[in-house]
């Protein structure tokens, strides 16, 4: 369904002096490509201080953005008859193990197939609709390569509640994952993470622009050239654990975005990472609930090949 105008204002603050325009409005809002905001400023729809400006604009501090964008079209859904490896399920929350390849709510490219189209079916109704109607009951994401336990949430009482015990960290969030490298002691990286300042695509440990992300990381064995290990989320950053290891020399085995280049013998279909362990405080009871979600069989069949 489409709706009205919706007007951006931004005042540039003094961490964003000297970036170009484009640039800088494509850190602000991550919903929009560099390029549609180019092709905006290109039509005269961005104005500074009320003033038309060129793309090669560079912003200073204290300027006055603002723009009119009108609301996408929001394409139907449809609830899908797709299998669920449910882990846990009552009137409020369900917890699922969301295999590999699977995106988790419809985008561009991907409208069906998704988690939600199967909560779609499954749960009817009865999804919170905070979110609106392309992440009904979607309270939190896993990367499509990510395999394992993601909630959602049937009613926006429920919502609200997980949506804050995630705001307050009280989430128990623990992953396993296969590095690359040898890691000789545990540790916890405290680095700030945010968009890639060039390629849109990836984010990446920002010191300017980066929110702040921790996350600390167990070794559970050695496998050789790689190292298995649990990492115990503190923060719930895009892409975090996998911007995090690769900052530190030792990206995800199969991870082609962060680490590009090195080979592995292995056919594999992205990064080695499994969301294991989610622990919460139940909405209505307030008693903790965690779930174990069993690694999948590629996971089970790599630790047996490298053993």
């Amino acid at each position: 369904m489409s709706g009205l105008l919706q007007k951006y204002c931004f005042e540039i603050t003094e961490d964003l002096e000297g970036e170009r325009i484009d640039k800088c409005l494509a850190l602000l809002i991550d919903s929009l490509s560099r390029s549609f905001i180019q092709k905006m400023i290109k039509e005269g729809g961005v104005t500074v201080n009320d003033a038309v400006i060129k793309g090669s604009y560079r912003v200073k501090p204290e300027d006055q953005v603002s723009f009119l964008l009108p609301p996408a079209e929001e394409p139907n859904i449809a609830a899908e008859n797709i299998p669920l490896d449910i882990l846990y399920e009552d009137s409020d929350v369900i917890v699922v193990n969301k295999p590999k390849g699977m995106v988790v709510h419809p985008a561009p490219g991907h409208y069906s197939g998704t988690l939600v189209n199967a909560l779609m079916y499954h749960c009817g109704n009865e999804l919170s609709g905070i979110n609106g109607c392309l992440r009904p009951g979607i309270v939190h994401r896993i990367d499509m390569d990510t395999t394992g336990s993601i909630i959602a949430c049937k009613n926006d009482r429920s919502h609200n509640s997980i949506a804050r015990q995630l705001k307050e960290h009280s989430i128990t969030r623990r992953y396993h994952a296969i590095c690359h490298g040898v890691l000789h002691e545990d540790g916890t990286i405290d680095r700030p993470v945010g968009r890639h300042p060039a390629e849109r695509k990836k984010m990446a440990v920002n010191e300017k622009n980066g929110k702040h992300a921790v996350t600390h990381y167990h070794i559970l064995g050695h496998l050789g050239a790689y190292t298995y290990l649990e990492c115990v989320l503190e923060t719930g950053r895009t892409h975090q654990i996998r911007v995090h290891m690769a900052s530190i020399g030792h990206p995800l085995l199969g991870d082609v975005l962060y680490a590009p280049g090195r080979k592995t013998p292995f056919p594999l279909q992205g990064q080695t990472l499994h969301a294991k362990i989610l622990g919460f405080h139940h909405p209505s009871t307030n008693e903790y609930i965690e779930v174990d979600a069993p690694l999948p069989d590629y996971f089970k069949l790599l630790l047996n090949i490298l053993s």
